[in-house]
């Protein structure tokens, strides 16, 4: 069942596919409504249109400062007073620290955690101003463990994981919730090239031996946006199958 979102409007960055048009899809379908930003403009306008009049498109760079303000302008202009903002947008690459160069470390830091950085502080005066609001950052399992081949993007993940908290500290007297939602392996256009399977026994290193699906973390983040997590802020949501708690349980077990 849908969170209750009625009334709210929110700000979904990277939203044109995958987990971010899951999620507005999950707001619209709890009674909210959502602009979709992203730098894909064909599949972000066709997802928009697909949610009907209560969903709007608008190209963003996430690392653009202009961009932000344009957002929050446009959110208002559709749709009124903006009550939350999920800074979904990312890349995920890998490659060993050995190898990784510094650009391509510095490119993946300034969509992924800079991105996020932006959306927070053009956010807070616009929250504050409307009594509160909440805001969900999309980290990764990767921003709770170390994980190989992931140099500049677990890096970032951890910054957005650190970044969550001291927002959530320093916000909460203007009633603004700030949480971080981590997700396991889940099969999107973004994952789809690295081999990994839907569906039970997909992904036996994790202990529920199969990885996510969209629709999953996007139940998480939208009750972070909702009354329901009222009392919630600098929160970690691990959304992974288990894979932060025990990824060997099932070799261990001989599952």
């Amino acid at each position: 069942m849908p969170a209750e979102l009625s009334g709210r409007t929110v700000i979904v960055t990277g939203g044109a596919r995958g987990l971010g048009a899951a999620t507005a899809r999950a707001i619209v379908e709890g009674g909210g409504k959502v602009l979709i930003t992203d730098v894909l403009e064909k599949e972000g306008a066709e997802t928009a249109a697909a949610l009907g009049e209560a969903a709007r498109f608008l190209r963003h760079d996430v690392t653009c400062e202009a961009d932000w303000q344009g957002a929050f302008a446009t959110a208002r202009t559709e749709f009124g007073p903006v009550h939350g903002l999920v800074n979904n947008a990312g890349i995920a690459t890998g490659e060993l620290l050995e190898h990784e160069t510094v650009e391509h470390f510095r490119q993946v830091i300034e969509i992924n955690l800079t991105g996020v950085f932006l959306g927070l502080r053009t956010a807070i005066p616009v929250l504050r101003e409307n009594g509160g609001g909440s805001v969900v950052n999309i980290s990764s399992a990767a921003g709770l463990t170390g994980l190989p081949r992931t140099a500049g993007y677990g890096a970032s993940k951890w910054g957005v994981r650190g970044l969550t908290k001291i927002a959530a500290v320093e916000l909460a007297e203007a009633r603004i919730r700030v949480n971080s939602v981590h997700p396991g392996m889940t099969y999107t256009p973004m994952t789809s090239g690295l081999g990994i399977k839907p569906g039970d026994g997909g992904y036996p290193g994790t202990p529920m031996g199969r990885v996510g699906v969209p629709e999953e973390i996007a139940g998480a983040v939208t009750f972070l946006l909702s009354d329901a997590a009222a009392y919630m802020t600098g929160a970690e949501l691990a959304v992974d199958g288990g894979w932060t708690a025990g990824p060997t349980v099932r070799a261990l077990m001989g599952g």
